[in-house]
């Protein structure tokens, strides 16, 4: 065969090949879920925490439960887990990362629900524009219940470990953040990190117009919570925003429960004023974006 038959064949085969396009960039990937500032959470400021999810009717896989457990981390950071209990585990801060986090991560539950029983999912093929969403695989009718935990024996419930697998999630419990879930506001956690102490919230209002809300009130001096506390800015995760307050690291989180139920108030407020901001407020918002981090 000749070197122009050769070039025309694999011309020919390269041109039968079906291209399979990458996963689109979602801004906010978890909207449309229940709870979108709690998988916010879970995918970007909590330890260790869990939460029970169930498939929407007909989408598990054939011989799956119809639950399983979100958990914001799995051992060496696997993707997915097959229990040998047959509880089904997903991990929210782990696996392929591409444009749409819902899409990663529904990659991950339906490859630990396929799993056999026993087994962990090492990795996860990337995302694809074909790729299902958590929205079109979970029951969208119930909310996203957090469970905060001190340590990571959700791991292995009550199994008993060897010696080695004992020292390695002790290991794993050490490096944990002290973490208390917040009533006074959805989605917002108390943490202690090293000698300080921290509020963050995921807010679930359209970024800039929370941004404006948050100049109005640093504007205006009611950023804050209360005395010794000061906001330190906010940080961009998933497409909404998360506000962080600097604490006084002698109180504990239940002191802070009216100051955050009486700012979320503040908030509200600020969120419906209709008013262009003011030159102070402008100034205010620039301070705020010049600190602002985006996470992934």
């Amino acid at each position: 065969m000749g070197k122009a038959s050769r070039r025309r064949k694999g011309a020919d085969h390269a041109s039968t090949t079906t291209r399979v396009d990458p996963a689109p960039f979602v801004r906010r990937p978890f909207e449309g879920l229940p709870g979108e500032t709690e998988w916010v959470a879970m995918r970007e400021i909590l330890p260790a925490a869990t939460a029970v999810v169930s498939f929407a009717a007909g989408q598990a896989p054939e011989g799956a439960k119809d639950e399983a457990t979100v958990a914001t981390v799995l051992p060496l950071a696997w993707p997915g887990l097959h229990r040998a209990d047959g509880t089904v585990f997903f991990g929210t801060q782990s696996g392929s990362v591409s444009g749409d986090a819902s899409r990663d991560l529904a990659i991950s539950l339906l490859a630990a629900a396929s799993a056999e029983l026993g087994t962990p999912v090492a990795s996860t093929p990337p995302a694809t524009a074909e790729s299902p969403r958590l929205q079109d695989l979970l029951d969208l009718s119930s909310p996203l219940d957090v469970t905060i935990h001190d340590g990571f024996d959700f791991w292995v419930g009550d199994n008993e470990l060897d010696e080695e697998g004992q020292a390695s999630l002790e290991r794993a419990n050490e490096s944990v953040v002290p973490t208390a879930k917040m009533a006074a506001a959805p989605s917002a956690y108390w943490c202690r990190i090293g000698e300080r102490t921290h509020i963050r919230l995921v807010l679930p209002d359209e970024e800039d117009l929370a941004t404006d809300a948050l100049a109005r009130l640093h504007a205006a001096g009611d950023s804050g919570l209360g005395e010794d506390t000061r906001l330190l800015g906010a940080f961009r995760a998933c497409g909404l925003l998360v506000p962080v307050w600097d604490l006084d690291p002698e109180q504990a989180a239940a002191d802070y429960e009216e100051p955050l139920a009486a700012f979320m108030r503040r908030y509200a407020e600020a969120l419906d004023t209709q008013d262009a901001l003011t030159a102070q407020e402008r100034r205010a918002r620039s301070g705020l974006l010049s600190r602002q981090v985006t996470l992934r």
